[in-house]
C-alpha cells in the first residue's frame, strides 16, 4: 500500500484478540492524539477481535438491567458504549473495525463516513462473489441477512466505534438478542454465505484494500500499540 500524493494517510494498527474495554481505552488514547494533533498520521484504523460480548449504543431508552444480567449469564460480557445504535454481538471470529480519524480531510460528512463505511464492506464482499447491499436499516446485508453492523460515535468531527464483519463467527450468540433491534431479519457471515472457512486472518488484506479505495486514503501499518500517544 504505496502512499498516493495527496490522499489522507492512515495508520493501521493490528491488536489481535483483545477485551472491549482494553480495545476502547486504546481508542480513547487514538482519539485524545487526533484531537491534540499529537501524532503522525493523524488517524489510525483499529482492527481486532473481541471475547464474546454483548454492546449496546445510545439509541432510544436504556438497555433492562434484566436483559443485561440474562445476557451475562450465558457466557458473555456486556458493555453499554457510547456509538449509535442498538444491541448487537462481538465475538471470535468476527472482524472488528475502528477507524479512529477526523472527517475534514476525507471531505465526509457523519453520514457519508457510515455510508463509505458500508461501501467499503459491500465492496469487499462483492469481489468475493457475494451480492452485498445497503438497506434502510445501517448495517450492510446479504439475502436479506445482516452481515455487518456498524455503530460509530463522532466528536469534534473526530470518529470512534465502527464496524463488524462476520468472518467465522458463531452465529448462535446472536439468537439470544434481537440483533440491532431489527425483528424478523437474521444475521450470516462470510463462512455460511460462501460454504466454507472465512477467517479474519484471510479477509484483512482484502477488507483494507476496499478501504483505501472507497476512502481514496493511504494507509501505513504499525504493530505497537503502546507507540501510540495516551495508551502507553
Amino acid at each position: 500500500m504505496s502512499a498516493t500524493a495527496g490522499r489522507p494517510v492512515l495508520r493501521v494498527l493490528r491488536l489481535g484478540l483483545l477485551s472491549y474495554t482494553e480495545a476502547l481505552r486504546v481508542q480513547q488514547g487514538c482519539v485524545q492524539a487526533v484531537k491534540e494533533r499529537a501524532a503522525e498520521p493523524r488517524g489510525t484504523v483499529l482492527l481486532c477481535e473481541h471475547p464474546a460480548v454483548y454492546t449496546v449504543g445510545i439509541r432510544r431508552a436504556p438497555y433492562p438491567v434484566l436483559e443485561e444480567e440474562r445476557l451475562r449469564q450465558i457466557g458473555a460480557d456486556f458493555q453499554r458504549t457510547d456509538r449509535g445504535g442498538l444491541i448487537t454481538f462481538h465475538g471470535p471470529g468476527q472482524l472488528v473495525c475502528y477507524p479512529v480519524l477526523e472527517l475534514g480531510p476525507l471531505r465526509r460528512t457523519l453520514r457519508a463516513y457510515v455510508c463509505g463505511l458500508e461501501g467499503a464492506v459491500i465492496g469487499l464482499c462483492r469481489s468475493l462473489g457475494l451480492d452485498a447491499y445497503r438497506a434502510p436499516e445501517t448495517g450492510v446485508w446479504v439475502r436479506d441477512k445482516k452481515i455487518c453492523a456498524i455503530g460509530v460515535h463522532c466528536a469534534r468531527r473526530v470518529t470512534s466505534h465502527g464496524l463488524a464483519l462476520n468472518c467465522n463467527t458463531d452465529l448462535s450468540w446472536f439468537e439470544h438478542i434481537v440483533p440491532c433491534g431489527i425483528v424478523g431479519k437474521g444475521v450470516t457471515s462470510l463462512t455460511q454465505e460462501l460454504g466454507r472457512e472465512v477467517t479474519v486472518e484471510e479477509i484483512i488484506p482484502p477488507f483494507l484494500e476496499a478501504f483505501e479505495e472507497e476512502f481514496k486514503c493511504t494507509l501505513v501499518f504499525e504493530d505497537q500499540p503502546e507507540q501510540i500517544n495516551g495508551t502507553s
